[in-house]
């Protein structure tokens, strides 16, 4: 069944398959600029951004009444405001920069009213900023993807990596653990191994705060799993010069496509493992039947 919230594969995308349907960076602008101009036209920005009346003159929101001062401020660079004006001279860092400044600021509104005096037009009122939000990334879901190698707008409003196929459940999925040690850093490595921008020693570096989460789970693992078994994930990291540098690791090889194999090995392992001694641990603790 197809999805209802996605645009149908016409002839030329069926025909030509996923490239037809690739977007260039004037493609981004565009949609950028598209959705802006919509959401500013039916009153989501207002709460942010003011308005103007013809009667009290410009009516400032949360930001200001400076809207380019607060852009400047708070994303640290100059002409990125007005969006309308500045966006065809964006680069990929400021689209994606701007989009997730625009999720921070739409708010969707519940009421408006018209203001007929000198056809002054809607006033907006009764806001919902998740509602909003959610509109707003659900407006970007298929161009990110489409977009170069395929990004997200997550629920957290950064741009983020899309997963390869079948591992988006993996990356939702919360590891079945108490233990704060684990849950900062799984989730402090998932964000610097997909955020836009990320280089090869962060991806390293977000690698090897996995194989670290492995060690600290050592212990437990040792009687999940077979001592052969277990000691074969920590030899992948240290054999590929991801944890402790010597001169027989294999250094010579594609980092780019084995820090993301080893990525998501070693995420789907720490889950699988947690998992099993969480399971284990249960029936340690059943009462027994008499």
């Amino acid at each position: 069944m197809n999805d209802p919230s996605r645009p149908r594969a016409y002839y030329s995308a069926r025909k030509n398959g996923p490239q037809a349907t690739k977007l260039s960076l004037d493609d981004l602008r565009i949609i950028l600029y598209s959705a802006y101009a919509y959401y500013a036209g039916n009153g989501f920005f207002v709460e942010a951004f003011g308005y103007d009346c013809v009667d009290d003159g410009y009516i400032a929101g949360t930001v200001g009444g400076n809207i380019d001062v607060f852009v400047r401020m708070t994303l640290f660079k100059s002409e990125l405001w007005p969006l309308d004006v500045r966006y065809m001279e964006y680069d990929e860092d400021d689209c994606f920069t701007m989009i997730e400044f625009l999720f921070d600021h739409v708010s969707k509104p519940n009421t408006k009213n018209y203001h007929d005096w000198n056809n002054c037009g809607y006033h907006y009122s009764d806001f919902d900023k998740q509602a909003g939000q959610e509109d707003f990334r659900s407006r970007f879901v298929v161009p990110l993807e489409r977009y170069g190698d395929g990004w997200e707008l997550t629920e957290a409003g950064e741009i983020m990596s899309l997963p390869p196929s079948g591992m988006t459940t993996l990356l939702a999925a919360k590891p079945p653990t108490d233990d704060k040690t684990v849950l900062s850093t799984v989730e402090d490595a998932k964000g610097r191994f997909r955020r836009h921008g990320s280089t090869i020693k962060e991806r390293e570096v977000a690698v090897r705060d996995l194989a670290d989460v492995l060690e600290w789970i050592k212990p437990h693992i040792n009687t999940a799993l077979m001592n052969k078994d277990s000691s074969d994930l920590y030899n992948i990291a240290n054999q590929f010069g991801i944890r402790h540098m010597n001169q027989n690791q294999k250094l010579n090889y594609d980092k780019a496509v084995w820090l993301s194999w080893m990525f998501y090995h070693y995420l789907n392992t720490i889950n699988a493992a947690l998992h099993i001694i969480e399971r284990q641990s249960l029936v340690h603790k059943a009462p027994v039947k008499t």
